[in-house]
């Protein structure tokens, strides 16, 4: 028998710093882009009842670790689960299994956080941020880990949302947080914009965007997703998390193609190898950047490690036991 840790979700909650996970995933996106395997979310849908199932997996040879996200939402229910299951990279041992939703937003935010330390200006210090919920929470302080945010404006649909978040956000963070009354009142004049919503429409004009500035949409990872217009995805230099899912379920993206207004030449690189150095990510002040976030395995399974060391440095968690192969798959 293995001895596994499991982590439940007051054990992870609280457990890391922003710029913790930022770290993390940003190792985790080195080796990605220096050959780590990783491939895009696999998404099953049941009609009746309906929802959704779905998987995604990273190996990181380097951290030690392999692993991923299982989660369900829908199903008769309003809500979801999520499920980490984290590996050993040498032995195959089943190292860890995480309740994983209290660090999605963070593990999701440190992608945000590990794009714009790469790729928006270094001087870069003004948010535009669309979205107002937990993945907007989480861009916003793994932004604030990499970068000396100054000033910060939310836009969500819902008046009541977006300045119960700006108080919230102002109290956190350094950088003046506040309210505007519409997504082209935020994206104005900021360096950073971010796009944190379920949208299916575009939720700014793209030729809003001044140059040099930086996007990350992290909300479209459906054809039918489009937080981005075709305008943005033009003018920009495209790099998603993973290329392969950008002609999969980048809806954005996916626009633009099928608009005609780029083709997939336009994707530039993924944000690993911008992070390996094997490509320049940004290479003057006028540069518009898109990263294309549409969740990995990457960031799920260097997350989960890093909580997993973190967990075991403090003894948290509980121990559950896996039966390796060798003695129960007998067939008896």
């Amino acid at each position: 028998m293995t001895e596994t840790l499991f982590l439940t979700s007051d054990d992870v909650s609280g457990l890391a710093t922003p710029a913790e996970y930022v770290d993390a995933v940003r190792e985790g996106y080195r080796q990605r882009g220096e050959g780590a395997p990783a491939e895009p979310r696999t998404k099953l849908l049941n009609r009746e009842p309906p929802g959704m199932f779905t998987t995604y997996a990273a190996v990181l040879p380097d951290t030690g670790a392999m692993g991923g996200y299982m989660y369900s939402a829908g199903f008769g229910a309003t809500d979801a689960w999520f499920m980490t299951p984290l590996f050993d990279a040498e032995s195959g041992e089943p190292l860890a299994l995480l309740d994983g939703a209290s660090m999605n937003p963070f593990k999701t935010g440190a992608a945000g956080g590990v794009a714009v330390d790469v790729l928006a200006r270094e001087d870069a210090s003004s948010v535009a941020l669309i979205g107002s919920g937990a993945q907007a929470r989480g861009q916003l302080r793994a932004i604030d880990a990499v970068r000396d945010l100054d000033s910060v404006w939310v836009y969500s649909r819902t008046k009541e949302s977006r300045e119960q978040f700006a108080g919230e956000m102002d109290r956190h963070l350094d950088a003046s947080v506040a309210a505007v009354a519409s997504s082209a009142a935020a994206v104005e004049g900021a360096d950073i914009v971010v796009t944190a919503t379920t949208a299916s429409e575009p939720v700014f004009d793209g030729d809003l965007l001044e140059p040099g500035t930086h996007v990350t949409a992290m909300g479209q990872y459906h054809p039918d997703k489009r937080e981005l217009d075709t305008t943005a995805i033009e003018r920009a230099k495209y790099v998603p998390d993973l290329r392969e899912r950008a002609t999969m379920d980048a809806g954005s993206f996916l626009a633009a193609l099928d608009a005609g207004v780029v083709d997939e030449d336009h994707i530039y690189a993924e944000l690993g190898d911008v992070v390996a150095e094997t490509v320049p990510g940004r290479e003057d002040d006028d540069e518009i950047t898109v990263f294309d976030s549409g969740g990995t395995g990457i960031e799920t399974a260097a997350s989960a490690y890093m909580l997993y060391e973190k967990a075991r440095d403090e003894g948290l968690g509980t121990t559950i036991d896996f039966s390796p192969a060798s003695e129960s798959l007998t067939g008896e």
